[in-house]
């Protein structure tokens, strides 16, 4: 590794730029490229963007928009204050720009207003990316797929309407391309003018609108995971979307609209705001109360929290050892998903497990088919490129009329073309075959793989990483350390080293945990509970004290890996990344890891 004294500061840039023109003529674009950006950049492609579009194309915009009437306010107040060619545009949720002021919007003309930002008319902006993912979104010069905007850098936050569960609009602050990668220096503006317009918005709604607006927030102010339904529409917390799957949101959606038909066929107990219970049949431990919102002594819509099961029928529905042998964790987002495979795998037909490497799909796909109780199944590792397995399996459940034993299909992204043209044509013939699948997404996939994928995901569930249920890892330290050396006790933690591997971001998951747990068995010699000195210099060291830069967080990464690869042995880690040791200490003393 060459020495990191000397990384240019636009170094992130240049990469991508060589990413880019490589793409652009037809040739891989190399490694290291995110493929959220490479799957951007093809979807441009594919819409048939031309990379040397002079201007955007413009659209009409609509003649009377409630959004620009609700935000244009805020807009006059901030658009004056804008310093340099920092330039400030509203879009609706079509990304139709319906405003624009403040500097020039570099690349085209000033006035921006009807044009379309669309990735099928620009591909990949910060605007189209907020309003698709509902995040705020940072895009920069060379991550833009148009010539015209490779100057440019701009970040968007999304706007909500009050009862809207998707976008409404963005707001975009653009800014000349500064150097690295750093964050937009307009983010603050884009957040404070997007909370402005979203206040006006939520003055502005109807009464009863506002009223279940403030319902919902009540309860999501105590911090619960709360949705809330009017019949015809429902606004979900992050915390409700990440517990409760689709089919449950539609459930309480038509159980929320019976309770309004019940309550204007009813007595006027109908009108009560008295809450009721209902179980979850994917949220393993969890109930929702659902509670009426009345208003003019009428029932204008329900908010519906999530909330734990008693203790009784939390015990009952949580799957337990027996059912699904060889899985630890009762985290709710662990829990629900487990659950949510457990339903699916009742079934005979396909089922594919997403995740990233590590966090346990092997293992759960395992225990699925065996509670099914069928015959042992089938296991093919993608992989290892093992050719004919696949096929041979196709043919012979395709000709022994499902007398073939279920398919256990590790790495789905690995398969080869043959592989993949079996498995497609066997589920045209027969869509209900014993398959489990997993797939660590990251790769990049063909068309025919693309299209097995997309078959498979109408019964996928994705497995959480290790870092969204922390709270998990005190039970899998146990199970992973059961079953110690000859002559040695189990391993115990203290409640230092448990806070220490909590607050590390386990790339590798559950089996980068298993990794460290044997690490530490093997080499200790201490007796009593494992501290936090005895962990791997990797885990020792804090989170990062301050906000890094993307070239700082790599440079960090790539130390703590040197440290790890070579046990320690700054000397050697040191040599490893071509810089001395004196180098090496200044790192460590400026991110905060000398004291580890």
């Amino acid at each position: 590794m060459t020495t990191i004294d000397n990384t240019p500061a636009d170094s992130a840039l240049s990469s991508l730029r060589r990413a880019r023109d490589r793409f652009l003529s037809g040739r891989p674009p190399g490694d290291g490229l995110p493929e959220d950006l490479a799957e951007a950049w093809r979807r441009a492609r594919f819409f048939g963007v031309p990379r040397d579009l002079v201007a955007p194309p413009r659209v009409r915009p609509p003649e009377d928009s409630p959004l620009l009437a609700a935000a244009r306010p805020a807009l006059d107040r901030v658009a004056p204050a804008l310093s340099g060619e920092m330039g400030l545009v509203l879009a609706d949720s079509r990304c139709r720009a319906l405003w624009s002021g403040g500097g020039r919007y570099t690349g085209t003309s000033a006035d921006v207003t009807g044009l379309d930002l669309s990735e099928k008319a620009v591909g990949h902006n910060s605007a189209a990316l907020a309003l698709r993912t509902g995040r705020r979104a940072e895009v920069h010069g060379p991550e833009h797929f148009l010539d015209l905007w490779q100057e440019v850098s701009a970040v968007s936050v999304p706007l909500y309407e009050p009862t809207a569960g998707r976008p409404a609009g963005t707001i975009t602050v653009v800014a000349p391309l500064g150097e690295g990668r750093a964050a937009h220096l307009g983010t603050a503006i884009a957040e404070a003018t997007a909370h402005a317009v979203e206040t006006e918005l939520l003055g502005r709604a109807r009464p009863p609108e506002r009223v279940l607006l403030d319902a919902y927030l009540r309860q999501r102010a105590d911090g619960a995971a709360v949705v809330a339904l009017d019949g015809s529409s429902r606004l979900v917390s992050p915390e409700a979307a990440r517990l409760l799957s689709h089919e449950t949101l539609a459930r309480l959606e038509r159980h929320a609209t019976a309770l309004f038909r019940d309550a204007d066929a009813g007595p006027e107990g109908a009108h009560s705001g008295t809450p009721e219970e209902i179980a979850v049949p994917d949220g393993a431990g969890l109930t929702v109360r659902m509670t009426r919102v009345v208003h003019g002594g009428e029932v204008i819509g329900a908010v519906a929290t999530v909330c734990p099961a008693a203790p009784r029928a939390r015990a009952a529905e949580r799957p337990g050892p027996d059912r699904l042998p060889g899985l630890v964790g009762t985290s709710p987002p662990w829990r629900v998903a487990v659950s949510r495979a457990t339903e699916l795998a009742r079934a005979a037909e396909p089922l594919l497990l997403i995740g990233e490497a590590g966090v346990g799909k092997t293992a759960l796909a395992r225990a699925l088919l065996g509670r099914r109780g069928t015959a042992a199944p089938r296991l093919v590792d993608a992989a290892e490129q093992v050719a004919g397995e696949v096929p041979s399996w196709c043919r012979a459940l395709a000709e022994g009329d499902g007398g073939a034993p279920p398919l256990l299909l590790r790495h789905a992204e690995r398969l080869g073309q043959s592989d993949v043209a079996a498995l497609l044509s066997l589920l045209e013939e027969r869509p209900a075959v014993p398959l489990v699948a997993t797939h660590t997404p990251g790769a990049p996939t063909g068309p025919c793989l693309s299209r097995l994928l997309d078959i498979l995901s109408a019964r996928s569930v994705t497995l959480p990483p290790l870092r969204e249920r922390v709270e998990d890892i005190p039970a899998l330290l146990a199970g992973l350390a059961r079953h110690p050396s000859p002559g040695r006790p189990p391993l115990t933690w203290s409640l230092d080293a448990r806070r220490a591997l909590e607050q590390h971001t386990w790339p590798g998951n559950v089996t980068e945990l298993a990794h460290v747990v044997r690490e530490v068995a093997a080499r200790r010699r201490a007796t009593g509970p494992v501290r936090r000195e005895e962990l791997p210099y990797g885990l020792r060291v804090p989170p990062a004290t301050r906000r890094l830069s993307g070239i700082e967080r790599a440079e960090r990464t790539a130390i703590l890996e040197a440290l790890r690869r070579h046990g320690d042995n700054k000397a050697r880690a040191a040599e490893s990344l071509g810089i001395g040791r004196a180098t090496l200490y200044r790192k460590l003393r400026a991110y905060g890891m000398d004291q580890a």
